[in-house]
């Protein structure tokens, strides 16, 4: 079998499907197979005991569904809302298909940001705690000799950004020959075109027989299309874009005319409203940075955050995020995926998202795990059809903000 050395570029380049029954046919699901119980799954026992002591007390939806596969050697493509449990998905199938006794890389999994990796690297320590696993976090922004070290210690695990895990593959330092499982995660992103040329060197140099695994909020039709050359009869969990919408968040819109007004009405909202913790997105680094400036020069405190950063300053800025010393959090799209910090409760669109997919990632940062939240997109008529486009992608709506902002808590 040879599928991993096919590249999936060509792919990319084809129109997304436009016939609403080539979409239908796409998206739909062909694994019904379910647990009710984590113990249901015959997994090791101490993985049970690294589940349970995490908190999961029983499988989420996607993790009724979504483990099993993983299990039995499938390839899987897997869909899920944000915040219901996609990490844990595939880390507890790969943590299960991992032998502690073998000090060699047995899964790999990729996250398009190095804040999504440093994450799953501290989920899969967690649950793999009394497995005696040991995992590596491989990304941009550290040395490559501390790469070298840390793989020289043997472990089977390796979360990590494309970019870094590619030059490691051919530097020859990361040795995949007994690679079992691959995972991408945020799916979708990872097979777009900012990530698309590493990933295709990262298949090429993996074993053609490595257990390819894909789990996203979002899987648009044609990156579904495209996984026809890098997978084998996948398993598919797949949910359609109208059952997206979270429905513990409430989402609301003010019409603005200008960035200036969007700006008045952000400091109104914060004046009447009890925000324990707050994320605000701007589509580009300039504007995220001026909105931060303009913000403090208002006296509320307010961090900012881009792909521009070190890791050191991003490392330090997400620490203070989540520990509650910055309330406020003002970023690009780098945060709108996986990011877990639970005191989240409302999100604000200083900018809608030009892609639709990121509109569902960027409010799934409120009402995680079934938490209630709150989605406020600050809108100007030039991006009143991109509402609308959304409204319709999602099959939800989107309402007026009210007047009084107490009838939100």
């Amino acid at each position: 079998m040879e599928k991993k050395d096919e590249v999936i570029a060509e792919v990319q380049q084809e129109e997304a499907p436009t016939d609403q029954g080539l979409q239908e046919n796409l998206i739909e699901s062909n694994w019904e197979e379910s647990v009710q119980k984590f113990e249901e799954l015959n997994l090791p026992k101490d993985l049970l005991r690294g589940i349970f002591g995490y908190g999961f007390a029983k499988p989420s939806v996607i993790q009724q569904k979504g483990i099993l596969p993983i299990l039995k050697g499938k390839d899987t493509i897997a869909q899920a809302q944000s915040g219901s449990g996609k990490t844990g998905t595939f880390v507890i199938g790969s943590l299960a298909l991992v032998d502690p006794a073998q000090t060699n890389v047995q899964v790999l999994i990729l996250s398009p940001t190095r804040e999504l990796a440093t994450q799953t690297n501290e989920v899969v320590k967690a649950l793999g705690n009394y497995l005696g696993v040991k995992s590596h976090l491989s990304i941009g922004g550290t040395h490559v000799i501390e790469d070298k070290k840390k793989l020289g210690e043997g472990p089977q695990i390796v979360i990590g950004t494309p970019g870094r895990v590619a030059d490691l593959l051919k530097r020859e330092i990361l040795v995949p020959s007994h690679l079992k499982v691959l995972v991408m995660d945020e799916a979708d992103e990872m097979l777009g075109r900012g990530f698309l040329e590493q990933v295709n060197e990262i298949l090429k140099l993996v074993p053609p027989d490595t257990q390819i695994c894909l789990f996203s909020a979002t899987m648009p039709p044609e990156i579904i299309k495209m996984t026809e050359n890098i997978m084998t009869n996948p398993a598919k969990i797949l949910v359609k874009n109208e059952n997206l919408t979270l429905e513990g968040i409430k989402q609301f819109y003010i019409s603005c005319s200008s960035d200036e007004v969007k700006f008045d009405n952000l400091i109104e909202i914060f004046c009447h409203l009890d925000v324990n913790q707050c994320m605000i997105y701007c589509n580009t680094r300039e504007k995220a940075e001026n909105l931060a400036e303009k913000m403090r020069e208002k006296k509320f405190v307010v961090s900012c955050m881009h792909a521009k950063m070190t890791q050191e300053e991003r490392n330090k800025i997400m620490t203070e995020f989540r520990s509650g010393s910055t309330r406020l959090l003002v970023s690009t799209d780098l945060l709108a995926r996986g990011i877990d910090v639970y005191q989240v409760g409302l999100v604000i669109n200083f900018d809608l998202p030009t892609k639709k997919e990121n509109y569902i990632h960027r409010i799934g940062r409120s009402g995680r795990f079934g938490r209630r939240g709150i989605a406020i997109n600050l809108i100007t008529k030039a991006e009143s059809n991109l509402l609308i486009a959304i409204e319709e992608f999602y099959n939800t709506e989107i309402g007026n903000l009210p007047t009084d902002l107490s009838e939100l808590e």
